[in-house]
């Protein structure tokens, strides 16, 4: 197939150039699912994206051959870039630094498409102040046995109640998948490692409330056929796709903002990039006062100091983090020699 014309497409302004429009992104979608029809979604729906990533440093989960192609994770801006672009500057767990892109126009989320981006990835952070996250993210991942109806139950029957006895408000999507996220404004008063815990207690809540159909536990081989609250996704540099991402599947799902009472009867492939627009331009946004609070996370440390009362301490961080205090060790259950450790799972040490 002969390369399509290349374009400039005027984004509130700001010329973005277009390639190869007619690539096939999403080969089973035929002649909807080019990438021409990805960025003309992406460009439908800009202006909420930019509303919810202003200031924010995102990755690039980039396919510029199509989803059946190369799968590219981009976390630098590259030094040759659009003038239009800006970038802020994050700090990821090994110490290292980059350039991410920093979501401040429209042409910034035009220019993602281009590049060849299916999903974008913010940070839970606003720049310049990278150290502080205003978000706290509640990740419900189901596992073997479960799907998308268990994750949006536990959101709506075990989470929410949690939350308003809270006195905290929380924004629910679909994550493009199987699973469900929700993400609560936070005041930027806390660091990385504060929020990861205290995102771990909500999770420990939700866990004793529905100990059968829920688990924290970090290790596959201890979760059976239980929802996975995935708490790490607090953690430094652990991204979400974010609202109105596209995603990776063969009919262009979407991760959709939705009310509480549409997640409960919700099926999460009616959201993909040939609807979405449509129920964008017909309905309220359901996230439209998402910040107008942002929320103390006190009550949750509470929670963590009456954890660590009951002898629940930290939890392990995922493998390509460095050993954190007072983290426990990272040592799979069914690996662990017995004498080497303490009737507390302390290991014996001397």
């Amino acid at each position: 197939m002969a390369a399509s014309k290349a374009e400039e497409i005027d984004v509130d302004g700001v010329l973005v150039r277009l390639t190869n429009r007619d690539k096939p992104y999403f080969p089973k979608l035929g002649a909807n699912g080019t990438k021409g029809v990805l960025f003309d979604y992406y460009l439908a729906v800009a202006d909420h994206m930019v509303k919810l990533l202003r200031d924010r440093p995102v990755h690039l989960q980039r396919f510029p051959d199509g989803i059946d192609g190369e799968e590219i994770y981009q976390k630098r801006v590259p030094q040759k870039h659009p003038d239009y672009l800006e970038t802020c500057t994050v700090t990821f767990p090994s110490g290292r630094t980059a350039d991410a892109l920093k979501v401040t126009h429209p042409s910034a989320i035009a220019w993602a498409a281009q590049m060849g981006t299916v999903t974008l990835h913010p940070w839970q952070v606003r720049c310049p102040d990278t150290e502080h996250p205003d978000e706290l993210r509640i990740d419900l991942d189901p596992q073997p046995g479960t799907d998308f109806r268990d994750a949006s139950a536990i959101a709506v029957d075990v989470l929410k109640p949690i939350l308003d006895e809270l006195g905290i408000a929380g924004y629910p999507k679909t994550s493009g998948g199987r699973g469900v996220h929700v993400f609560v404004r936070i005041r930027p008063d806390w660091d990385f490692v504060a929020v990861r815990r205290a995102g771990i207690a909500l999770a420990r809540e939700v866990e004793r409330r529905a100990p059968d159909r829920v688990t924290t536990s970090w290790w596959k081989e201890e979760r059976g056929e239980r929802l996975f609250i995935d708490y790490n996704q607090n953690a430094r540099d652990r991204t979400f796709a974010s609202a109105y991402s596209a995603r990776r599947t063969q009919i262009a799902t979407v991760s959709m903002p939705l009310s509480w009472e549409d997640l409960a009867d919700a099926d999460p492939d009616d959201f993909t990039i040939a609807t979405v627009p449509g129920i964008v331009a017909e309905r309220e946004d359901p996230w439209a006062a998402i910040d107008e609070t942002a929320h103390s996370i006190e009550p949750l440390l509470e929670m963590v100091a009456a954890d660590e009362d009951r002898g629940l301490a930290d939890l392990p961080y995922p493998p390509s983090y460095p050993k954190m205090p007072g983290e426990p060790p990272r040592v799979q259950p069914s690996k662990k020699v017995a004498e080497n450790w303490d009737a507390d799972g302390n290991p014996v040490t001397g």
